[in-house]
């Protein structure tokens, strides 16, 4: 089964590894609050964990 992380923007944190309902559903909230995050794959939020910071203006 395919495993999804969330990123954050407003604090540029990764989120633990989850189902793709739970991660749509933690988004939508995320939406809610006036927060941007965005879904990717469990490896691709293993591959940015490496990273210091995140370049939120790639997904522009």
């Amino acid at each position: 089964m395919q495993r999804y992380i969330i990123i954050r923007s407003d604090n540029n944190s990764i989120s633990q590894p989850m189902n793709i309902e739970e991660a749509v559903s933690k988004v939508e909230n995320y939406d809610k609050q006036g927060i941007f995050s965005y879904i990717v794959s469990e490896s691709e939020g293993n591959r940015l964990s490496g990273t210091q910071t995140f370049d939120n203006s790639k997904l522009e």
